[in-house]
């Protein structure tokens, strides 16, 4: 029988809280057709730890509970950051995590925004893409920083 893992619960649910607290803060810029969510910079820890999941994927479900989309955002954005962090814990480099990141986010939230506000899907699609990038830009570098780091990588990081 597998034992719980406390800390690991604990961990995900400060993630999640992070997350989650993050995006709403920002509301105005974290949802709708321009997002630029400072909480993405977090997935990267699913590079590091997939353990680190299912707190990013619950932090994004809340955060979406107040977007003006509503469910389709908790149903569409959620999708997105689980497909987002499987890639992120996939991939070996930093900065095409990043990339990728960005070009899954921007398809799913382009087809969200056409499907839910028959916004053109390409146009849309680029500017999610575009915003996400910047931010998972700066996560990596911010990351690459924290890499230098080998306490805290091994202590928060790593687990």
């Amino acid at each position: 029988m597998n034992r719980i893992d406390v800390k690991m619960i604990a961990i995900n649910a400060m993630i999640a809280g992070i997350y989650a607290v993050l995006t709403m803060a920002i509301a105005p810029l974290s949802y709708g057709a321009i997002q630029m969510r400072i909480s993405e910079v977090m997935v990267f820890l699913a590079f590091y730890n997939k353990k680190y999941i299912p707190g990013l994927v619950l932090g994004c479900l809340i955060a979406n509970t107040i977007s003006p989309l509503g469910m389709m955002d908790m149903c569409f954005g959620t999708l997105s950051t689980l497909i987002v962090c499987l890639a992120m814990y996939k991939l070996k480099n930093l900065f095409v995590a990043g990339i990728v990141g960005g070009v899954i986010t921007g398809l799913i939230i382009g087809v969200e925004l056409y499907v839910a506000l028959d916004l053109p899907f390409m146009i849309n699609a680029f500017y999610v893409f575009a915003g996400e990038v910047i931010i998972l830009v700066i996560g990596a570098i911010v990351f690459k920083l924290i890499e230098k780091n080998e306490t805290l990588m091994k202590k928060y990081v790593l687990e």
